[in-house]
């Protein structure tokens, strides 16, 4: 194993991701997020977690902290080459994001961290460390948290990462494992999660009981907690009778100050004319997080008018064949009428006949 090397990522970029013209870059990235002293590592032999007296911290998957405006704190990352060949990696800390899907996500290696990733430096007060891992081998890597004495109250998230570029033919290959990183700033806490709209649909099906009802609401993380959500949705009729099931559907932890539009799928609803779907929300807080007070609670619903189409078809059809059974037999009785007056007239002139023989 080499000693590391230190590089500043803040004074010089990031330019490992960086190749020759022609050659393309790829990203890959793993994020610790499982059990406690879980690893986080690649099928290609890199692994990384919170380390503590210089091994791997079993009591832990994350690195979490609650910190005062100003305070510094200390800690540890274990780099391990879990593959078969050398491998040099480059160890830094970036900002989390939630991507469009809802996942939790980090900064890709030359975007400048401003947050909770700008605030990780590790020896020697630089933001890069590069070290080759011999196979098997690991390196533990301290580093230093400093919050900034104007921080704003609450939860500031990121990640550690360990990268290792690799050629894969024409291809360089930036297989990035992290772990997560959230700083908790002193403060007045304020859990804030809401549904800011909510949009409803129907989708009919020829089993008119079988239908579906599509609501798509919008979620807000107000405040200033990385909060998740449990949420329950129903659709209910006139004077609230309950017109289907509960569907239960967990939503992903949401960053401070994030977004994401879910849509959520009631089955077994019939086409009952008028259709009330609802949606009750409960904030949740992942069992590594702090805690963080009494969670939020939020309801919405929408109203919704549907087109019983089957029933009209139905209805419809039923016309029909009333129609056309009333009009066969309004000239089934003509046609009888007509005939018995015929046989009335036959019957009086033959009698008129025979009278004058």
């Amino acid at each position: 194993m080499r000693p590391p090397t230190v590089t500043s990522r803040r004074t010089t970029s990031h330019r490992l991701l960086l190749v020759a013209s022609g050659v393309l870059v790829t990203l890959g990235l793993t994020v610790g997020m499982g059990a406690a002293g879980a690893w986080a590592d690649d099928a290609d032999g890199i692994a990384a977690a919170p380390a503590a007296n210089g091994d791997v911290d079993q009591s832990r998957s994350r690195f979490s902290y609650q910190v005062a405006p100003g305070q510094q704190v200390a800690d540890e990352y274990l780099v391990r080459n879990t593959g078969t060949t050398a491998q040099s990696v480059t160890v830094y800390a970036t900002d989390a994001f939630n991507a469009d899907d809802g996942s939790f996500s980090l900064l890709e290696g030359d975007a400048e961290a401003v947050d909770a990733g700008h605030w990780v430096t590790f020896d020697g007060g630089v933001d890069t460390v590069q070290v080759t891992l011999e196979p098997g081998a690991s390196q533990v890597i301290p580093f230093s948290l400093s919050v900034p004495a104007d921080a704003a109250p609450g939860d500031h998230a990121g990640g550690i990462i360990v990268s290792a570029l690799s050629p894969a033919g024409e291809v360089s290959v930036d297989r990035r494992v992290a772990i997560r990183l959230y700083a908790r700033v002193q403060g007045d806490l304020q859990p804030g999660l809401t549904i800011s709209s909510i949009a409803s649909s129907y989708r009919g099906e020829l089993n008119p009981f079988a239908g579906e009802t599509s609501l798509t609401i919008s979620l807000q993380n107000t405040g200033n907690v990385s909060m998740g959500a449990n949420t329950v949705a129903q659709v209910r009729g006139i004077f609230g009778i309950p017109l289907s099931g509960l569907t239960k559907t967990e939503i992903p932890e949401m960053l401070p100050g994030s977004s994401r539009t879910v849509t959520i799928v009631v089955p077994g609803v019939g086409p009952w004319v008028y259709l009330n779907p609802q949606v009750a929300l409960a904030a949740t807080i992942d069992p590594d997080a702090l805690e963080a007070g009494v969670l939020p609670t939020a309801e919405r619903s929408s109203d919704l008018f549907v087109v019983p189409w089957a029933f009209v078809i139905v209805l419809v059809l039923s016309g029909f064949v009333l129609l056309v059974v009333r009009l066969s037999r309004s000239r089934d009785s003509a046609r009888a009428t007509a005939w018995i007056a015929y046989t009335e007239a036959e019957a009086r002139r033959k009698a008129r006949e025979e009278a004058t023989a």
